[in-house]
């Protein structure tokens, strides 16, 4: 199930941003292309990973969480909401501070609620600082993480609970597969 990944991440593009090797993905970065059949596998994946027990939404973070997390409401009927970038000023909007190896700013939540029950999915962890703000914002609002997934790892960054993710990479001046975990 997860051949298909594992091929494209192998064989992506590499970028250097500073002293960062950027990997260049459909999945982390919707270029060059998304095909159908590679979103699918990510998504079929997920579900098998996930505990979807009584999940009441979805939450993903813009942008590149939107499209799995999109997908992945289609395929279970769960709604998703989306962490934002910018301020809406709805009623019950969370706001936290986000910092990552290569980015500072502001994340807006909205539409998660006291008692909530939730699965959180998102395109790549590298340095935890996206996931870190969102569950920050998910325990303001009052909300249960029932689970957390992720479709590719790079390294084996903390965020203060467990989560899973479909493959484990290291980057140098390629991408290594370095474990599977379906």
């Amino acid at each position: 199930m997860l051949d298909r990944l594992v091929e494209s991440l192998e064989t992506c593009p590499m970028v250097k941003r500073g002293e960062y090797n950027y990997f260049i993905h459909p999945i982390t970065d919707g270029v060059p292309i998304v095909e159908p059949a590679l979103l699918r596998d990510v998504c079929t994946a997920m579900i098998k990973m996930l505990d979807l027990n009584k999940v009441d939404k979805i939450v993903v973070v813009e942008a590149m969480g939107i499209h799995i997390g999109a997908v992945l409401s289609v395929m279970t009927d769960i709604p998703m909401t989306v962490m934002r970038k910018r301020v809406y000023n709805l009623p019950h909007e969370v706001a936290v501070h986000q910092s990552t190896g290569y980015s500072k700013g502001e994340l807006y939540l909205n539409g998660v609620y006291k008692g909530d029950r939730l699965v959180i999915i998102d395109d790549v962890i590298s340095t935890g600082g996206t996931m870190r703000a969102l569950l920050q914002a998910l325990e303001i609002a009052g909300a249960e993480v029932v689970d957390v997934c992720f479709a590719v790892q790079r390294g084996t960054p903390s965020i203060g609970r467990p989560y899973k993710s479909l493959v484990r990479i290291e980057v140098t001046e390629k991408v290594h597969v370095v474990e599977r975990y379906l």
